[in-house]
């Protein structure tokens, strides 16, 4: 199963870097983070070359509102396009388990994902061109967070491209997941406000909330430069339960 997965995510890093969306996706990323660099680190005017860079690294609310509009518009072809076009229709009539199609197509857009938020690093153009340098350790702990966050977000792209036909639902279905799942813990602690402690302890409405607050975990974390392995299992745990689902609706697709 690992060389058919090796396969299909070559092919599927290859057809994303052919497709014109991808491209553009990448030029739309490093703008945004090459703006917001320049507004916050100002050489010369007392900026902070470490906080500008955290800032690009889930520091503010631009990297949720790219990592839930971006994610879809990667995954929303990879299964359901190929319905359509009846490559999936090959690819389930041949030897090749459903995991490694999802676990190949996954890798690919978690590396794309990847090489998108690569382009946040421009603290390095400044340590390279004599400014101060960051704390590295810092940043990429940041970054590894974003990876993980995307990987999450890309496999519920991929469950969502498999239980729909037509690209564009499975991206709008995807971006409402996406959403969800990223205000889920807010709005449920802010609703447990109006229930009284007697009817349902605050403790246990905690208990509830951090088993699938990602932007939490994210936050007091990665973004704090702290390398939890709890917060990695934690979100490596919901991307590989989007993945076995996206299997399970791949496997339907076998059966019809």
């Amino acid at each position: 199963m690992i060389g058919a997965s090796w396969t299909i995510l070559r092919r599927e890093l290859a057809g994303l870097f052919l497709q014109p969306l991808a491209w553009a996706l990448l030029l739309l990323a490093g703008l945004l983070q090459g703006l917001m660099f320049s507004s916050f680190y100002l050489p010369g005017r007392g900026g902070d070359v470490h906080a500008a860079g955290l800032e690009l690294f889930g520091g503010t609310q631009l990297f949720w509102v790219l990592a839930i509009v971006l994610t879809p518009l990667v995954t929303m072809r990879m299964i359901s396009e190929e319905a359509k076009s009846g490559v999936l229709e090959f690819l389930l009539t041949s030897p090749v388990p459903e995991a490694a199609v999802v676990i190949g197509k996954l890798g690919a857009a978690t590396i794309f994902m990847a090489l998108l938020w690569a382009s946040g690093f421009l603290p390095l153009v400044v340590a390279a061109l004599g400014g101060v340098s960051p704390d590295w350790p810092h940043l990429f702990v940041a970054y590894l967070g974003m990876v993980l966050v995307s990987a999450l977000f890309c496999a519920i792209g991929l469950a969502s491209s498999a239980l729909f036909s037509t690209p564009v639902l499975a991206a709008f279905v995807a971006f409402l997941g996406n959403f969800a799942l990223m205000v889920s813990g807010i709005v449920t602690l802010q609703l447990a406000d109006a229930v009284p402690e007697d009817v349902v302890p605050r403790a246990w409405i905690e208990w509830v909330v951090d088993k699938f607050d990602v932007v939490a975990r994210f936050q007091v974390s990665f973004v704090a430069g702290v390398l939890d392995s709890a917060h990695v299992v934690f979100f490596l745990a919901w991307t590989a339960a989007f993945a076995f689902l996206a299997v399970g609706l791949l496997e339907s697709r076998r059966w019809r």
